[in-house]
Order: C-alpha cells, then structure tokens, then sequence
C-alpha cells in the first residue's frame, strides 16, 4: 500500500531503535508522564465495563463533564502493559489536555485484573473487548469516539475496527502504534535481537501468571507453566491448553497480516518504525491498499516511543491527538 514517511528526526543522542525502546518504559520518563498525566489521574474513576458472558473489563474514565468535552479518546495498551503504563499515561495526558475524554482499558490479566475472570488472557480473545467497548459506548452515549492503541493493544485496535459495523461501534478514527501485524515475526524478532527484550516479557509475564494463580488457586494452584523458559515455548504450550494445535496457529489467530485489513472501513491511522526491534518494518510493507488505512513509516523511534528530545515528549503522542482532532474534519 502507499507509504508516507512520518517528518520526524530525534537529536544525534536518540537515534538508536534500542535506546528509543528502553527510554519510552523507563523510569526516567516515567517521573515526566507521572507529572504531565496528574490531571487526567485526579479525574479518573473506575468502571467494570461488560465482556459479555460474565467476563469483566476494567479501565479508568477521565472526563471533563457533561457538555465540557471535545469526545471521547478509547487508549489500548500492549502486551503485559496497563492503563497506567508511561505511552498510556503520554498519549492519554496529551487528549485530556487538549479538552478529550479518555478511558484507558485493560485487557483481561492486565493490571491489577486477575481477580475479574477465572480464564487466562489470550490475544485471541477479540469478542469481549468487542463487547465491553460497546458496553462503553451505550453507557457514554459515545459517538464517533476514537480508539489508539500500542503495540498489541495496535492490533486489537485495527481487529475491532475489523468488527466495528456488526458491534454496532460509531468508530470515528484508529490510531495503531507500532502494531503487531504478524505475530510469529514479532516472535523471531525478539529471539534474534538482544536478549533483553525476552527477559522483559518473560518476567512481566511470569509475575502476571503467579497472579493468576493466586486469584484462582483452586484453578490453577497446581499449575507450572509460569516455570516454562522461553516466550516460544511458554506460548505453545498455553496454545495448546486453549485448544489451538501449537503456537503457529494461535499466532495466525491474531494477526492481521495477508490481506486480513482490506475490509477496514473504519479512517485507521498506523504508525511505524523502521528501527523497531519488534515489529518488524517489512510487515508493515505488504498491508493492502485500503483507502481507509494511512500508513506512516518513521526511519527513528524504536518501539512505540518516538522521543522526539530529552524532556521525553513523544511523536507518537502528537499523532494520536492530530488524528483524533481530525475527525472533526470528517463528520
């Protein structure tokens, strides 16, 4: 499909894709989105949204008031991140600022969740994200909202824009961040890169499992697939207690690649970069030609981070908001 290169050029000092990727989760900005997002913070309130089937999601809505807000902002974060993860926390300090509402979701096991739901999460698990975006939608008289989403939570992005006419979804705009488009490539990625990127999602999701176990000992209290080593395997052997035959098929659940965004009908936005160690940019290159998908390639900011300087102000965050103001434009 048509690429269009995103004008956007870091300092010297901030041209690695590794740099970029492990500056956009550390604590160092960590303290500037903690200050920048306080506001959007103070006006959260909890809501359990419904999954359907009994299934409970759980985010934190921001809002400004009844006739005070410009719309809503819908934030999806990625793999064994959470609503207050620092791109979240960015992305969602800059649409609360600028007069959005914003509501930053969970998925299943993500935050402090694992209690909600006795099945683990799985990124094959569409329907009730689905759902409790529609449940948010009714409860917010919500219409023509948009919806951004990192890494993963990019991919769930784009599939539920996929599923956004039969939800009934009033979808104005996605905006997916580096979004996994086929997953066993991010996979290959990670175990070909430097070893630190396995070890970070390998211990997040271990914690994340002895969580589950604890929610639900007697469900899981004799389970040790949380001692498995290795992300490949780990998966494969959950793929399979969920009835996938291996880890390929499970990932072939999930991926949006060969030619699965043509029917998108929804205005999507998906940002990428060709220094990112996950996703890799030659993905992003065989997406259809859709009328409704822009794509912008950048040659620097890793995965997800685009730091554009040393005060850790954010491309991707500038992005989301030009996006989302556009669907004025489009009414």
């Amino acid at each position: 499909m048509p690429e269009k290169t995103l004008g956007f050029t870091p300092p010297w000092s901030l041209r690695s894709g590794h740099l970029q990727s492990l500056l956009g989760s550390s604590f160092l900005r960590r303290r500037a989105v903690l200050r920048r997002s306080s506001a959007m913070q103070e006006a959260a309130a909890v809501w359990t949204l419904d999954g359907g089937e009994g299934i409970r999601l759980q985010g934190y809505h921001s809002s400004h008031g009844e006739g005070k807000s410009r719309g809503l902002a819908v934030l999806l974060h990625g793999w064994e991140g959470n609503v207050n993860s620092n791109y979240i926390l960015g992305a969602g300090s800059r649409l609360f600022d600028a007069g959005y509402d914003v509501f930053r979701l969970n998925f299943r096991d993500h935050g402090d969740t694992h209690h909600l739901n006795p099945g683990l999460f799985h990124s094959c698990r569409l329907g009730e994200v689905v759902h409790a975006l529609a449940d948010l939608q009714n409860r917010l008289g919500a219409r023509r909202w948009g919806l951004a989403g990192y890494s993963l939570g990019g991919n769930f992005s784009l599939r539920v824009g996929l599923k956004a006419g039969e939800a009934g979804l009033d979808i104005g705009r996605i905006v997916a961040i580096c979004p996994v488009i086929k997953p066993v490539h991010a996979m290959d990625a990670m175990e070909r890169g430097i070893r630190f990127y396995e070890w970070y999602f390998d211990r997040k999701w271990t914690r994340s499992l002895l969580a589950k176990k604890k929610s639900f000992p007697e469900l899981y209290g004799d389970s040790t697939w949380h001692e498995i080593k290795g992300l490949r395997k780990r998966t494969h052997f959950l793929a399979i207690e969920h009835g996938y035959a291996d880890a390929d098929e499970y990932f072939e659940g999930y991926s949006v690649a060969n030619g699965r965004l043509e029917p998108l009908t929804v205005s999507s936005t998906i940002l990428a970069a060709e220094d990112d160690p996950i996703c890799p940019v030659s993905d992003f290159h065989d997406l259809p030609d859709n009328p409704s998908l822009e794509l912008l390639i950048s040659r620097y900011g890793g995965h997800c981070s685009f730091l554009k300087n040393w005060n850790y102000d954010s491309a991707a965050e500038d992005l989301v908001l030009e996006r989302c103001e556009a669907m004025g434009t489009e009414l």
